[in-house]
């Protein structure tokens, strides 16, 4: 089982992804730079092509996390079909995981993501438009979300 670490810099710090066998299972931002570290799955490609503006790199990841209940592994699934630039509310994708009751529980299931970014739960805002949570505070939820738009402006 080859396990390895893909590190990218960006401007609000770092992000970190753990790759097992070729396969991301964790994701996480950290708020200070470290230094890049290239992996041999393409992680970091993906990774630096999506921030340097392919807002669809990140669909060229494979993701497994390492543990979660078959709700949440529904929503993470389910998150990742949703397409870079374009938000959901939880409400939506509590539907779209057929329990439209659910709101508050995949807000939990979001929180619970183990894979930040290529699983995008950043996507996900309230009813009405607010940003809503994120695990690494509305700054990084805010620049994603800029970040995604200002791709499409480019691009379209």
């Amino acid at each position: 089982m080859a396990t390895e670490t893909a590190i990218i810099t960006f401007p609000l710090g770092s992000f970190r992804a753990g790759i097992r066998d070729g396969v991301v299972h964790a994701g996480r931002f950290e708020s200070v730079c470290l230094p890049e570290r290239q992996d041999g799955a393409g992680v970091y490609d993906a990774l630096s092509r999506y921030f340097a503006g392919d807002r669809d790199a990140l669909d060229d990841i494979f993701v497994e996390p390492d543990d979660g209940t078959p709700f949440q592994r529904a929503v993470w699934r389910e998150l990742r079909r949703i397409p870079a630039g374009t938000t959901i509310s939880y409400a939506e994708l509590a539907r779209r995981v057929g329990r439209p009751s659910a709101s508050r529980a995949v807000g939990m299931a979001n929180a619970a993501n183990p894979v930040a970014l290529i699983v995008p739960c950043h996507r996900v805002i309230r009813t009405g438009g607010a940003l809503g949570g994120y695990a690494y505070g509305l700054t990084y939820k805010r620049w994603l979300l800029d970040h995604e738009a200002n791709v499409l402006a480019i691009t379209s």
